[in-house]
């Protein structure tokens, strides 16, 4: 029989909260979470969804990954872009999805985007803030397209566009001054690349590369690595110096290569019949 710790056990456990405020009263330092400063992005087209992020986590101020995918399975026609604690939304997403399939199961029917979105809000908005996932909802089912933007908190939106993230100023530029009803595939595509691009360029917290994701009626295509803005380009200028430029004092020169000269064993005295050993 299954006892009640295994319920209480589900979903986030905060009960090392009192013994991590107790340690850090006493000057000991915590670990700190691994933040992604992040440019998520998704909009509505004649077809369906396009969703895009950059690929930048960060941890303070040192980046932690220059490829780390945002964009996360819920179900076949449903994809969530986080922002926020990278262990968060990973986690919370990869809970949903279960959730979801569950669900899937039971109805018999495919997953609606507003039931993903109810989920998710729910268990956030049960935790009060302290789960770091700001999200990004994107699918299609029965009802037609859908997108929605689901904060820490647990409050949610319905837009026709939509950013998150600390590059999502920049972002909401872009799709301000261009998004228009019923646009076609490429034009949506190109339109969520350069708002994810507009973030990686005005924010120190977002980066590397532009990941973008396709969701229609029949089918769902990732774009890993869409564009990468911030490929290394060839130089215009190469520097050569010849041997001498820069002086030195003295050279030394060792080889590591190590002669060893080995000698035959001499073979044994034989003493009263016995072998007697003299190496």
């Amino acid at each position: 029989m299954v006892g009640d710790s295994f319920y209480k056990g589900a979903g986030f456990d905060f009960s090392n909260h009192i013994r991590n405020t107790y340690l850090q009263e006493k000057g000991l330092p915590l670990p700190k979470a691994t933040s992604t400063g992040t440019t998520i992005v998704g909009c509505l087209y004649k077809d369906g969804v396009v969703l895009g992020a950059d690929t930048r986590a960060t941890e303070g101020n040192i980046v932690a990954d220059k490829n780390c995918e945002k964009i996360h399975y819920i179900s076949d026609n449903i994809r969530c872009c986080g922002a926020g604690t990278a262990a968060d939304t990973e986690f919370t997403t990869a809970l949903i999805s279960s959730q979801m399939e569950l669900h899937a199961l039971s109805t018999g029917r495919t997953p609606r985007v507003v039931t993903a979105m109810t989920m998710l809000k729910q268990m956030l908005f049960k935790y009060q803030g302290h789960i770091g996932a700001a999200l990004v909802l994107g699918g299609v089912d029965t009802t037609g397209a859908h997108l929605f933007t689901v904060a820490p908190h647990g409050s949610t939106d319905k837009l026709p566009y939509v950013t998150m993230g600390s590059g999502s100023l920049a972002a909401m530029a872009v799709f301000e001054s261009s998004w228009r009803p019923n646009m076609e595939r490429q034009e949506a595509l190109n339109l969520v690349v350069t708002a994810i691009s507009a973030g990686i360029f005005n924010d120190l917290g977002s980066g590397s590369n532009v990941d973008a994701c396709v969701i229609t009626k029949d089918h769902t295509e990732t774009l890993r690595n869409y564009r990468r803005p911030n490929e290394r380009a060839q130089k215009e200028n190469t520097y050569k110096f010849r041997r001498g430029t820069t002086a030195w004092t003295k050279e030394s020169v060792r080889s590591f290569v190590v002669d060893e000269t080995t000698t035959p064993m001499a073979p044994p005295v034989t003493v009263g019949g016995d072998a007697m050993d003299i190496s």
